[in-house]
């Protein structure tokens, strides 16, 4: 603790000799980075602009906490404009939806969980990963606050089956697959699983046993509204990361804009450490998060934005890619993989370079493992 709080007062003095001072959310950024700004070249911006990738269209997450901090901080201060990329943040609900955009090239960056990324490894898609996002992102099974359910191995047995409620194709029924199978739920049998997206779970509908949100929606539900209870977390069964993936073609063909990407990522994380109460406050007035209160937001913020030293941004490919073994590993064998994929398969899609430029370019040792 008291390296990490040294670690942070370097970098908070560090951007104060840059000349930072207010930041918040759609304000000035004032000197959080380095200027002044590297904007890409005049040729990048004719070939995007000849890929009908102009303005380059960013995919996000609203209901995606911690990712949608820094998304929305990145738009809001316009990050990207300031180096020369015009650029759209559409919202959409889920990292399925993220993966359609990008494989059709309707977006060119996007982010989304391990399950939805290890489907666009698994088809070779196009894509590269520059950035880690959101690191131990908590899912919960939660049921409604009267339910006699009390853990999940209570749903064995259960006639007629239970119905649970989560977004198929994510690191949701990833994780509620590896929990029914742990504690012994034979999901088809005992179990249902609902296509249901979050703000549809956040009314916990009276035909749902139970659903299984990521947050903000989770704690939406068990500690805004109250109106369901936590009987099961996701931490034991995988360590989720969230992936920050752009379209290939740009890391190969003009890496200087991969690497303004990378540049914009990092800066709106210093934004929001420098201010996250502001950070907070904006993201509430956003018609994209209006289902979420500004103390929600903040509380989420901490715990996916500051939580641990901004080098967790780094994309450590081979640390991920051992990880994300076990979740190929489960859709194989559901027949949802055409193979099992290895730590090699990932790390194949993980572009370090970018990031590593912005690491040298702000004085920062990449970790070894994710802090």
């Amino acid at each position: 603790m008291q390296s990490h709080l040294l670690h942070c007062r370097r970098l908070l003095l560090t951007l104060t000799l840059l000349g930072a001072s207010s930041i918040a959310a759609g304000a000035e950024p004032a000197g959080a980075w380095p200027q002044p700004y590297t904007k890409v070249s005049a040729k990048s911006v004719e070939w995007m602009k000849a890929k009908q990738w102009w303005p380059l269209t960013v995919a996000w997450q609203p209901a995606f906490a911690g990712q949608n901090a820094t998304m929305f901080t990145m738009a809001s201060n316009g990050l990207l404009a300031r180096r020369g990329i015009e650029t759209k943040f559409d919202p959409v609900a889920n990292g399925g939806l993220v993966n359609k955009a990008i494989t059709a090239g309707a977006a060119q960056v996007g982010s989304a969980g391990n399950f939805p990324v290890t489907t666009l490894v698994d088809a070779g898609a196009p894509i590269r990963v520059i950035a880690i996002t959101a690191p131990n992102l908590r899912h919960h099974v939660i049921v409604p606050k009267d339910s006699p359910i009390k853990k999940v191995s209570d749903f064995k047995g259960m006639r007629p089956p239970a119905q649970i409620g989560l977004v198929l194709g994510t690191s949701a029924e990833f994780y509620f697959q590896a929990t029914a199978a742990a504690n012994g739920v034979r999901v088809g049998s005992d179990v249902i699983l609902k296509n249901t997206p979050q703000p549809e779970q956040a009314r916990m509908p009276k035909e749902l046993a139970a659903v299984v949100p990521w947050d903000p929606t989770a704690t939406l539900i068990t500690n805004e509204q109250k109106t369901g209870r936590a009987i099961d977390v996701s931490y034991p069964y995988n360590v989720y990361q969230g992936s920050v993936y752009i379209r290939k073609e740009l890391v190969e063909e003009v890496p200087d804009v991969a690497q303004a990407i990378a540049e914009a990522y990092v800066e709106a994380d210093l934004l929001i450490r420098l201010a996250p109460e502001k950070t907070a406050e904006a993201m509430a007035a956003s018609p994209d998060l209006k289902a979420f209160s500004r103390e929600l937001l903040l509380v989420q913020i901490r715990e996916y934005n500051l939580l641990y030293k901004p080098t967790y941004l780094y994309p450590l490919g081979r640390f991920f890619g051992q990880q994300n073994q076990d979740v190929a590993l489960w859709l194989h064998l559901r027949g949802k993989l055409k193979k099992p994929l290895e730590r090699a398969d990932y790390e194949a899609f993980f572009a370090q370079g970018p990031m590593d430029k912005v690491f040298e370019q702000l004085g920062w040792k990449v970790p070894i493992l994710p802090p």
